[in-house]
């Protein structure tokens, strides 16, 4: 920062900012962590001596408050890889089963829309397919925080959904799959270099929401990297130039998540973490009948609350997987 030319790149040093921020708000939270046990502890020697119960008990909880804190802070410093500070892209893909795996897919959207609405998140819509009779076959959804990648990465996967279907005039009970996909929001400043004769660019008419002129101009954009095969799409804006410009930005991203994972495949085996994320190997069911429960299949972590979860209440499955999946 102190670099006469830091001011002069906007985007660099917005970054550097940020992160400047995030280690000093860590430091700070830590510091006062330490003295405010010792005053608890000072605090408690007195209500000893005095034998005074309500002081004990005011310091109990006070205790359990700071607990809560330095939890915070350690899940922090979980969150140190090199992308986890930045935003990220959140890619749902409804499975096999038609309208019940689409009204699936559209409830994870909503489940993962609000927890970012209770972590006052900024969330925005970025592509969508409806179901033909309800749910989502797949949509694309951007959320903007403070470490949002580090905090959802884990989440990329198969998750399975087991209920009594309302789409089912018998009542049966129903299997459903959908597919969730987190890779980071890259900025500018990583260099990621995307040659025109590597993309097919295709442009579509918007099928959502989105007044006239959207739904009657082929405003739409579809972007394919042909050596990698990966699509990104986007239709939430007006004009087809921004609308390209967003499925660009989600490339950038897209590869870099790509480059990521191949370099952490080369210091590490994940073939058989690889192997979990395809059709039949979920990383998280959730039971709504016979019995009501959600489990994680790879931290063992369960709640039997299914309403709370999909209400956007996931922070402990989250904090789970920090802990545990390497």
């Amino acid at each position: 920062m102190l670099d006469a030319n830091f001011w002069q790149d906007k985007s660099n040093s917005q970054k550097v900012i940020k992160e400047k921020k995030l280690f000093e708000d860590l430091i700070k939270s830590h510091q006062t962590s330490i003295q405010n046990l010792k005053d608890l502890d000072e605090l408690n020697q007195l209500a000893l001596d005095e034998d005074n119960i309500n002081i004990q008990n005011e310091i109990f909880s006070n205790i359990k408050s700071l607990r809560e804190l330095v939890k915070k802070n350690e899940i922090k410093c979980f969150l140190s890889n090199e992308a986890d500070f930045l935003n990220c892209y959140i890619e749902i893909h409804a499975g096999a089963g038609g309208t019940e795996s689409q009204d699936w897919a559209e409830m994870l959207r909503r489940m993962y829309l609000k927890w970012s609405d209770n972590k006052k998140f900024k969330s925005n819509l970025i592509s969508e397919h409806k179901g033909d009779e309800a749910g989502i076959k797949s949509s694309t959804i951007k959320i903007e925080g403070d470490y949002v990648f580090g905090w959802l990465k884990n989440e990329s996967g198969i998750h399975r959904l087991v209920r009594i279907s309302p789409f089912d005039s018998g009542a049966r009970r129903h299997t459903s799959f959908a597919s969730i996909w987190v890779y980071p929001v890259v900025d500018e400043n990583i260099n990621i270099e995307i040659l025109d004769k590597d993309l097919r660019i295709d442009t579509y008419r918007s099928s959502g929401a989105g007044g006239q002129h959207v739904n009657t101009t082929d405003s739409a954009v579809r972007i394919t990297h042909l050596p990698t095969k990966i699509v990104v799409q986007c239709q939430n804006e007006r004009s087809q130039h921004k609308n390209k410009e967003t499925c660009m930005n989600m490339l950038r991203a897209r590869l870099y998540d790509f480059e990521i994972k191949k370099k952490e495949k080369q210091n590490q085996n994940l073939e058989s973490s690889k192997s979990e994320i395809g059709w039949g190997h979920q990383i998280r069911s959730y039971v709504l009948q016979p019995y009501r429960l959600v489990k994680d299949n790879r931290t063992n972590f369960e709640s039997t609350n299914p309403d709370k979860v999909l209400n956007g209440e996931i922070d402990d499955f989250l904090e789970q997987s920090l802990y545990q999946i390497k």
